[in-house]
């Protein structure tokens, strides 16, 4: 299998956002690089060194064969903006026992190379990433993100996976994911002056290829759909959500799958890609349903599990003050939006027609008891403000302290 960047877009990814004439007057200085690498694909963007960080350049790009670490590294050093970086962050997907943001240091990488076998999809690159900037920059700080802190918050109750006790001891436990997505997402709460983000009962819904919800009591996270890995919980684009133990074992027998097999298939092959045999696409699937029955049956998969799980959550909280959509579906599709919604009246939930149709911030009617809200996220800008706060905390120690901590990093390499 070819190793490197898709070709396809490699225009994209040196793509710039539009940048107002205040912020550009503003970055007069140093600058953060953060990094939002998946699986299959890698987000990037440049913040100035302002407060609030406010983004000059950004974009994404899918990732073909192997781990390019050093070719991805290769095009970050190349972008303009990459001369004024003074630090980056990185999204780590699986963070096991971390709580909150911390600087890459020789514990650390070690640390996350034991925890590769709890995420080979994404740590891998991730580690990598890491590695190549303290090897190529050794004055530059790094501090890793990582998204199941957000979830550190949950009772034992909600982590706890039955199973016999001893596992537990290895790290077997229900973790959540997508964490830095749902940071963002309550912080808007806050700023918009929704009551129920410090003191109700909330449901965070991140629709997209990768799908997740999680239940919000008074602030913090009480439970998410996503436990073990992040291929559990809600059917997605190709990740087949949770799925009976039992499935593994008959296809072992029946097909003679081996372990690996069964990943790849539950990881990359399932999903709305494996029901309707056509796309992991939301848009396409919505353009076919009506002529292709493999189609709309995904989408009606899609919608009732949503559905099911906001129910659930509503158990969990006690009821429901407020719903959040979120995710490339979650933010962009008012047809799955009203799916979903349609049978949740019982809950108080109720819509407002024209406001979904036009994507606004608040979709809910006037008089729904149920707060219903699309915000677009923006798990760059979180990964930006720890780095911020990380600089703010080291740097009263002075710069020849900044310099060890990389220059550390670096050896562990």
């Amino acid at each position: 299998m070819a190793t490197g960047i898709n070709p396809k877009t490699k225009a994209a990814f040196s793509s710039c956002c539009g940048v107002p004439a205040a912020a550009k007057a503003a970055n007069d200085g140093s600058s953060v690089l953060a990094l939002n690498a998946g699986s299959s694909s890698i987000r990037y963007a440049v913040f100035n060194g302002s407060n609030p960080p406010v983004r000059r350049a950004g974009g994404k790009l899918d990732l073909s064969g192997a781990a390019p670490a050093r070719q991805l590294v290769d095009w970050f050093e190349a972008l303009p903006e990459f001369a004024s970086v003074q630090a980056v962050g990185h999204r780590v997907v699986h963070g096991m026992q971390h709580s909150a943001p911390e600087l890459v240091t020789p514990e650390l990488m070690a640390d996350l190379r034991r925890t590769v076998p709890f995420d080979p999809q994404h740590l891998p690159l991730e580690i990598g990433l890491m590695e190549i900037f303290a090897e190529r920059h050794t004055a530059m700080l790094q501090v890793a993100c990582f998204d199941t802190a957000f979830h550190r918050t949950m009772p034992r109750v909600a982590s706890v996976v039955p199973i016999p006790r001893r596992y537990e001891a290895a790290g077997v436990r229900r973790y959540g994911f997508h964490g830095l997505s749902y940071e963002f997402l309550m912080q808007e709460l806050v700023r918009l002056g929704v009551p129920s983000a410090t003191r109700g009962r909330v449901v965070l819904a991140h629709l997209g290829n990768g799908a997740s919800l999680a239940a919000i009591r008074d602030g913090q996270c009480i439970d998410t759909s996503m436990g073990f890995t992040p291929a559990s919980g809600l059917v997605m684009g190709t990740r087949s959500g949770d799925l009976d133990p039992g499935v593994i074992s008959y296809l072992s027998r029946s097909d003679g799958m081996s372990v690996d097999q069964f990943e790849t298939m539950t990881n990359q092959e399932s999903g709305l890609l494996g029901v309707s045999e056509s796309s992991a696409d939301m848009r396409e699937l919505l353009a076919h349903e009506a002529m292709d029955v493999r189609a709309a049956e995904a989408i009606a998969l899609f919608c009732y599990q949503t559905r099911k799980w906001i129910g659930a959550f509503a158990a969990a909280l006690g009821g429901l003050d407020t719903l959040v959509f979120a995710g490339g579906i979650g933010e962009n599709l008012p047809t799955i939006r009203r799916r979903i919604c349609e049978e949740l009246t019982y809950l108080g939930v109720s819509l407002a027609e024209e406001h979904n149709a036009a994507n606004s911030q608040r979709i809910s009617a006037d008089k729904a008891r149920v707060e219903v809200y699309v915000i677009p996220t923006d798990e760059e800008l979180v990964i930006a403000q720890s780095v911020m706060r990380m600089i703010a905390m080291v740097a009263p120690v002075g710069e020849a302290h900044l310099t060890d901590q990389t220059s550390t990093s670096r050896r562990a390499t």
